[in-house]
């Protein structure tokens, strides 16, 4: 199940490009899950309304993002600092909607206000039906380790599903994350950067506790350029473009030290140019690998 970017409670705000294209869902993987953040219970209810009416059928909502432009707005992780506030924005939205409701927080606002048991409870008791926890604090961002006791502590204290997420990164610690928080499933979220396969890797070592077979340079390049041609047909010729640099550069950087090609491949600006120098490239790597 993927959950699909985060879009703002202000539905004022739709009109942008940007949370347009995050409101289209007609070609997404079912079940589709769309995520919403912000402050204003009311607000809230009425965007999870809309957000069904736009093809979303599960509602996310987030109380885990740490940016600074959230966090000015007192919304994602800021909320897990006012309890009262949770409870009254779990309870609006549940009720506006007829679709299941999940919730997405961190550990707590500091290390030493971890606070992510009392939420939980809370949603449980205001009928969010999934929970899933971070295992870092907000003051952490992404740094540091992932700690995992607070999951542990999460799922012993709530019988609705709790997923654990923070730092799984293979097969092998998704095993000992598992064990650790007898967690119901597992979120993944940067390490699948550049790395689609990871999740196979994970679904593969669960069931046969071996690792698998790492993806060849072969279908690196098919999954890479195909993935570059939706982000283009998507996003557009100039917005794709952009968009595209940040991906491709996530695929390259675990997969190579070639320090040449991204600082050149960063300076194109049209779609086919992408295309082509991407394609050059991929294919002297194939040659290499042989």
């Amino acid at each position: 199940m993927a959950v699909g970017e985060m879009v703002s409670s202000d539905v004022g705000l739709w009109a942008s490009r940007k949370s347009s294209l995050r409101l289209i869902h007609d070609q997404e993987i079912e079940p589709r899950v769309i995520q919403i953040t912000g402050t204003n219970p009311a607000q809230m209810a009425i965007a999870a309304k809309q957000n069904l009416e736009h093809g979303a059928q599960i509602i996310d909502i987030n109380m885990g993002c740490p940016a600074k432009k959230v966090l000015k707005k007192a919304a994602g992780s800021a909320l897990m600092k006012d309890e009262l506030l949770v409870a009254q924005i779990l309870k609006h939205t549940v009720a506006s909607v007829d679709a299941p409701v999940t919730l997405k927080i961190r550990t707590g606002w500091a290390k030493d206000q971890r606070n992510a048991v009392a939420i939980a409870k809370i949603a449980e008791q205001e009928g969010i039906q999934m929970l899933s926890v971070h295992g870092r604090t907000r003051e952490d961002k992404f740094l540091g380790n992932a700690e995992y006791d607070t999951i542990a502590a999460v799922k012993q204290a709530v019988s609705i599903p709790v997923i654990a997420n923070g730092d799984i990164n293979s097969g092998p610690k998704a095993a000992k994350v598992l064990h650790h928080t007898r967690a119901d499933g597992l979120m993944i979220g940067r390490p699948a950067q550049g790395n689609p396969w990871i999740f196979q890797q994970i679904a593969y070592y669960l069931e046969h506790h071996q690792e698998l077979k790492l993806p060849s340079i072969t279908e690196i390049s098919r999954v890479m350029l195909h993935h570059l041609g939706a982000l283009h047909d998507f996003y557009g010729p100039v917005q794709g473009v952009r968009i595209a640099r940040k991906h491709i550069a996530w695929y390259l950087k675990a997969r190579t030290s070639d320090n040449e090609f991204l600082p050149r491949f960063f300076e194109l600006n049209e779609p086919d140019e992408q295309i082509s120098q991407l394609s050059q490239y991929l294919s002297k790597l194939e040659l290499a690998q042989e």
